[in-house]
């Protein structure tokens, strides 16, 4: 099997948020990374290396979004056998197993049966075994899928200390307040491609003015472009960007004979980034 995936995603130390629609492409990439698809054309690198050789998947963690667990073995059984895969020796992956579910939190409930584990105890072992043999770039699909809030924020909680303790994560997900957690870059994907990929604090940092015009608000976006303004538009509203806007805003009005009806600053949030890049991106 192989795929096309037209992108250049470079990803640093820190936590990366991607985010797309369905179909977006994101679980092709994720796929790619791990080697699960070889791409039509291109090279996938990874930590260096273009392409990619296979024995560096063992500096690769993933923790993937569906339930995979298989329910007659314990935890303690399963994340040291995915050590040893990994290539750490017996001793050293029971070692690791046991510091890594301390980490995540699983306390005695290692020694049972996965079938008796609850979904945020199930969720603990997949992120266990993705962490177990120490890998430099981690990829997570969804790992806050089914949990309750409280869960929820331990997860995320979890997600935070692997950053900080410096690796690079990929966080999956099509929750934005996770990504705002977590995450200090985010990428929006759409139709295969990399949209938007920045510093998380930058592309939301830029302060909008939001206007609504009676009319036809591509054209009025059009003649507020003829005069040097950056004008987008989203579900019929105008995006400017910059605060002090309103003079130029109010004379292109004049001068077409639009008539306003909304002119307010606006702080994007990473919805309102999100719903524009994909909307004008064709996600």
């Amino acid at each position: 099997m192989s795929a096309l995936l037209p992108t250049t995603l470079t990803v640093s130390s820190g936590a990366i948020g991607l985010l797309g629609p369905n179909g977006a492409g994101k679980s092709t990439l994720i796929r790619l990374v791990l080697g699960l698809l070889t791409p039509t054309s291109g090279t996938v690198g990874l930590l260096g290396a273009h392409p990619a050789p296979p024995t560096l998947l063992d500096r690769v963690g993933y923790m993937p979004e569906h339930d995979c667990l298989p329910g007659t073995v314990s935890a303690v059984s399963l994340v040291s056998f995915f050590g040893r895969l990994s290539g750490l020796s017996a001793g050293s992956a029971l070692e690791r197993t046991h510091d890594i579910l301390d980490y995540v939190g699983m306390g005695e409930d290692r020694y049972r049966k996965i079938a008796e584990y609850s979904t945020g105890m199930k969720q603990k072992v997949k992120m266990a075994q993705a962490l177990v043999h120490d890998p430099d770039i981690v990829f997570f699909d969804e790992p806050t899928n089914g949990l309750d809030p409280e869960g929820r924020r331990e997860m995320l909680d979890l997600l935070c200390d692997v950053s900080q303790a410096g690796k690079s994560i990929v966080l999956s997900t099509h929750l934005l307040p996770d990504v705002e957690h977590v995450c200090s870059d985010v990428v929006i994907m759409g139709g295969g491609r990399v949209l938007l990929y920045d510093r998380l604090e930058a592309a939301l940092g830029t302060r909008h003015t939001v206007v609504r015009i009676r009319g036809d608000a591509l054209s009025f976006a059009d003649s507020l472009r003829g005069r040097g303004l950056a004008a987008t538009v989203h579900r019929g509203d105008i995006f400017v960007e910059g605060e002090d806007v309103s003079a130029q805003v109010f004379d292109t009005a004049y001068r077409t004979g639009v008539q306003l009806r909304y002119l307010s600053p606006h702080t994007m949030s990473l919805e309102d980034l999100f719903l524009r890049v994909v909307g004008d991106g064709g996600g």
